[in-house]
């Protein structure tokens, strides 16, 4: 035995249908296309969204709602997370490039320091906003909360 012998399995195979190659084939005349229409014509697509004449469904549900082009995209950052990274790092002030540091923001994010969780230490935290609640939590153990 060697490669050259190597043949499939019988039956796992079939020839390819091949069409309009004439009427003893079988499949000649339409070539298994039917008469006339669009679908038999060479060079036929059907349109992305086509439903056979039927009002497509992008054209039959109406426009809603609009992108505000003004919208400021914050990355919030509760305060339990600055506890842990203060108590991680056994820093006191932290600001933009330490989040980034951290990996908790990226370089073009804009923060916003949000008030959830509880800190326990004074901290003087400077971000681009923040949320009532969190500078309440800052102010009340003496910290400070700047915008920059």
């Amino acid at each position: 035995m060697d490669l050259s012998s190597l043949k499939p399995a019988k039956g796992s195979t079939k020839s390819e249908k091949r069409i309009g190659r004439g009427q003893g084939s079988g499949y000649g005349g339409t070539s298994t296309k039917g008469h006339k229409g669009a679908k038999s014509r060479s060079g036929y697509k059907r349109k992305i969204g086509f439903e056979g004449g039927q009002m497509p469904l992008q054209r039959r549900v109406p426009k809603f709602g609009f992108k505000n082009i003004n919208r400021v995209e914050y990355k919030g950052i509760n305060i339990n997370v600055i506890q842990a990274l203060a108590d991680k790092r056994k820093i006191k002030e932290i600001d933009f490039q330490t989040l980034v540091d951290a990996g908790l923001a990226q370089k073009n994010d804009k923060i916003k320091i949000l008030g959830n969780g509880k800190l326990t230490s004074k901290l003087e935290i400077k971000a681009h906003a923040f949320s009532k609640s969190a500078v309440k939590a800052i102010e009340d153990l003496e910290g400070n909360a700047v915008k920059i």
